[in-house]
């Protein structure tokens, strides 16, 4: 596991919320001279291409670059937050290189560096990004806005990573307003300074001329900054008071604020989600409708927190692997189920302190967490340790035999953190909770020792927050893929875990998409029967049909029928015995005549008063 440790950046430093009605600068005297210099424009946005140079000055007195008579250039293949090689590269193009007087000598070396030879005092790299994919963690340009994700976008220097650079923005015509996490360092321009190439990944920017929301919570001013292409049906009010309500009580549960200020970047289109965090800010991309009524808004701010809990769990309290980035290769951890997982926990459990769930609406989204790794039969195969590690090759790139092979890392990760905190609340009799779990490892290892924490210290943070032995936990629930007590969790809190199924409808065990089979629940009738992926299914007991469910509407549990396919041109019939629906029905339930220590630990653990 790679060696790492935590920057903690001077306080004039800590990245600041940007936008033209709510910024903030400092002064150009106190700007540290930097030899890296940025420039982002686009003149064309209906292209869809930006414009970026990068130019690096003063190299003679750069000793790092001093031992060779040549300077590589480097585009990330991937961008933290999203554990997938995404080979930015692809999209670089009309690459140039010169001193500003003449061209110079350059070439490509590898998928994503380019080699410029020569002693010269300055080099001005430019070159074109067509960005065209509006997701959190790639760019996009149109003739409405720009987004980019500075991975995306921005060539750097290994050698040069920790170094200070400058970047100007020159939007498209009239647009006036850019939001980003960078520290704005002119008020004639707009010109940012980012510490070193990590934050310069890490604070996403929107330019254009979206809606800019502003509040402050615990004292910290926030932005939230709202792009959509149609008239925004936000609540405005109701926007702003409920994000605070947010924020306020993700921050209750490290009990401390790491940032001056914060940005929320909003992309509000049809057919888009997910968020990617960073340092001081977030995007999240949702529906227009997302942030309309207090319907709506209930059902569109588990992203919000989500992400903003990111501040603390990822952005600083996170696994050593994590930190600093290698932008070329993959970084590999084993804890992207505490990580994320424990996150997707705290997405709900924020929500309730918040007030914006009630206590039903929690323990229902507990039985749904529940339910969605017990009825995937993944689950029984990949430890969510295993499945952490393997995100680089398996769960951006998912099959149609994923679900019986894999187990998310956020939701097994999200089931296993409301154990630890059932488990934890349990123990101490009320005492304690996740919650000093984390802010132990923010103490100890993101404050103290300035670094991220190894797989055998969370453990032993549990044990320590606990007071108990957790080799079982772990070894049982993490390391290895055995069946989940959950009982003997709930029990703490006068809660029980029942289950039902239904043994009595015949299932085929079948997804059916576009006419064919698109793929094959595992231990089911036609997992067991023979029927592959990409199957039609033609007959049914001499039957032609094109609803497979349907057709079994008069059939029993053990009946055999025969099913008729083609399969790359040739037709097949398999003789199947029909068994019943394996899903697996979840409710949690208050047991009878609860003691009085069951119903305290209840009212902390939902927090009623």
């Amino acid at each position: 596991m790679k060696k790492t440790f935590f920057r903690q950046l001077p306080l004039f430093l800590s990245l600041i919320v940007i936008n033209l009605s709510f910024a903030k600068t400092i002064e150009e005297t106190t700007i540290p001279k930097t030899n890296i210099v940025y420039e982002l424009s686009m003149s064309e946005p209906w292209t869809h291409y930006f414009e970026v140079s990068m130019t690096l000055n003063d190299i003679e007195k750069i000793d790092a670059l001093n031992k060779k008579d040549y300077i590589d250039f480097k585009m990330p293949v991937w961008t933290p937050g999203s554990y997938l090689v995404r080979e930015y590269a692809k999209n670089v193009e009309s690459v140039k290189v010169s001193d500003g007087k003449k061209d110079l000598k350059f070439e490509k070396i590898s998928k994503n560096t380019w080699r410029v030879y020569g002693k010269n005092a300055k080099i001005i790299i430019s070159y074109k990004v067509y960005s065209f994919e509006l997701s959190v963690r790639n760019s996009f340009l149109d003739d409405s806005h720009g987004y980019l994700n500075g991975a995306s976008m921005f060539f750097y220097i290994p050698e040069l990573k920790m170094s200070p650079s400058i970047l100007t923005i020159k939007p498209y015509k009239n647009w006036n307003t850019i939001s980003t996490g960078l520290k704005r360092v002119s008020d004639k321009d707009f010109t940012y300074f980012s510490p070193d190439f990590d934050i310069l990944v890490d604070s996403p920017i929107e330019i254009g001329t979206h809606k800019v929301l502003n509040f402050k919570a615990l004292g910290i001013p926030h932005t939230i900054a709202l792009y959509s292409n149609a008239p925004l049906l936000a609540d405005e009010k109701l926007t702003v008071e409920t994000f605070k309500k947010v924020t306020e009580a993700a921050a209750s549960v490290v009990g401390e604020h790491p940032c001056e200020d914060y940005t929320f970047i909003i992309h509000q289109l049809p057919g888009i989600g997910g968020g990617l965090e960073h340092l001081n800010s977030t995007t999240c991309q949702t529906s227009p409708s997302a942030y309309m009524n207090e319907s709506t808004m209930k059902n569109s701010m588990s992203l919000i927190a989500h992400e903003y809990f990111h501040l603390w769990n990822v952005k600083r309290i996170r696994p050593i692997a994590l930190g600093p980035f290698d932008y070329e290769n993959e970084n590999y951890t084993h804890m992207l189920w505490v990580s994320e997982g424990i996150t997707s926990f705290y997405e709900d459990n924020i929500l309730l302190r918040a007030g914006i769930y009630t206590p039903d609406d929690y323990i229902k989204r507990e039985q749904i967490a529940i339910s969605s790794i017990e009825n995937q039969a993944g689950n029984a195969v990949q430890p969510v340790a295993e499945a952490s590690w393997d995100a680089w090759i398996k769960y951006y790139r998912p099959n149609e035999n994923s679900k019986n092979s894999t187990i998310s890392y956020y939701d097994k990760g999200g089931v296993l953190g409301a154990l630890l905190n059932l488990y934890i609340l349990g123990e101490t009799k009320g005492q304690k909770s996740l919650d000093d779990v984390f802010r132990y490892l923010w103490n100890e290892y993101y404050k103290k020792q300035k670094r991220g924490f190894k797989d055998d210290e969370f453990q032993k943070a549990c044990e320590l927050i606990s007071g108990k032995n957790m080799d079982s936990f772990f070894d049982k629930y993490v390391w290895k893929a055995e069946p989940i007590a959950y009982n003997e969790f709930y029990k703490y809190v006068g809660m029980t875990l029942n289950k039902e199924t239904d043994s009595n409808t015949p299932f085929l065990g079948v997804s059916i998409s576009n006419g064919k089979i698109s793929s094959v629940q595992k231990g089911t009738s036609a997992y067991d029967g023979g029927l592959n992926v990409n199957d039609e299914i033609l007959e049914i007991n001499g039957i032609r049909t094109i609803n497979p469910t349907a057709a079994l509407s008069d059939k029993k549990v053990g009946d055999k029928v025969a099913v008729k396919v083609k399969r790359f041109g040739q037709e097949f019939t398999y003789d199947l015995v029909l068994k019943s629906n394996p899903a697996i029905k979840f409710k949690l339930e208050k047991v009878q005549n609860p003691s009085p220590e069951q119903e305290a630990l209840y009212k902390k653990w939902l927090f009623i008063k």
